[in-house]
């Protein structure tokens, strides 16, 4: 469980939708002044180098953020412009992509005066880089299981409330683990916003995970997947989120946005949203 390190994978075409998904709602949460608490369950680093030789063995961000960065001159949606302008920010400028914002830099980026970020990790060597970087961006760091940490700080202090959940699913009861966790959250606050990453695999080990959301009692969940147009043999195909209790017209924006993303000239994946549970 504590093998998996997210530098091989940073920037991949998985963490494009899954952080379009967290910059859109933070984006859109924020519309209102009302604080908000922010939770990363498994945060691991906080910036990633995709010129390291950890990213460069797998290069799946060749397929993923790089692709996207030189895509962003026609990207229409006006709601990638938040995800591009930080990148940027990050990157000083650079014509390509050095650094890549893990999570818990994202949340750290949008947090406002009296937001409050959490970020959980238990490798001991991405806690220690995490760690480090928090000190100097106000992000509280636990060294704990993150779906545990969760529910011992929920219901948080302020009014609102966004989660996002994405362990690597390493071992297989983790799929189990997830949602009966969200069925904990959910019941301790009802108003939170919540977003689960999930691999979606040959094996389709997913499927135990979405069936456990679909029957535990939380309600409004919206689904959205993206699939590999060409994927390989075996492995993650696709990449899914869940999103409970999305912000009204998240399921529109994100679809415009993920729809700029399809066919080969673009990411080579193809993107779907429903709901899986309605309110």
């Amino acid at each position: 469980m504590l093998s998996y390190l997210h530098a091989f994978h940073a920037g991949n075409f998985a963490d494009v939708q899954k952080h379009a998904a967290l910059t859109l709602a933070l984006v859109m949460m924020q519309s209102k002044k009302t604080a908000m608490a922010c939770f990363d369950t498994h945060a691991g680093s906080a910036i990633y180098d995709l010129t390291s030789e950890r990213a460069r063995k797998t290069a799946e961000a060749d397929a993923g953020i790089h692709r996207l960065w030189s895509l962003r001159e026609t990207l229409k949606s006006p709601d990638w412009q938040p995800m591009v302008a930080l990148l940027d920010s990050l990157n000083e400028g650079a014509e390509a992509l050095s650094l890549y914002p893990g999570s818990p830099a994202w949340l750290a980026n949008f947090g406002r005066p009296g937001d409050s970020i959490t970020a959980f990790e238990l490798h001991p060597a991405e806690g220690k880089s995490l760690q480090a970087w928090a000190e100097q961006n106000s992000v509280r760091v636990q060294n704990e299981d993150g779906l545990k940490g969760l529910l011992k700080n929920l219901p948080p202090a302020q009014p609102r409330l966004l989660t996002l959940i994405d362990p690597s699913y390493e071992v297989k009861d983790e799929y189990g683990q997830v949602a009966n966790t969200l069925a904990q959250a959910w019941k301790k606050c009802r108003h939170g916003v919540y977003l689960i990453w999930y691999p979606i695999l040959t094996s389709g080990l997913q499927q135990s995970l979405i069936a456990g959301v679909e029957s535990c009692g939380v309600r409004k969940v919206l689904r959205s997947e993206v699939m590999l147009d060409q994927p390989p043999e075996r492995g993650m195909v696709g990449s899914g989120m869940l999103v409970v209790n999305p912000p009204w017209g998240f399921d529109q924006r994100l679809s415009d946005m993920l729809a700029e993303l399809e066919g080969e000239a673009r990411l080579g994946m193809s993107a779907s949203l429903s709901w899986l549970v309605p309110e």
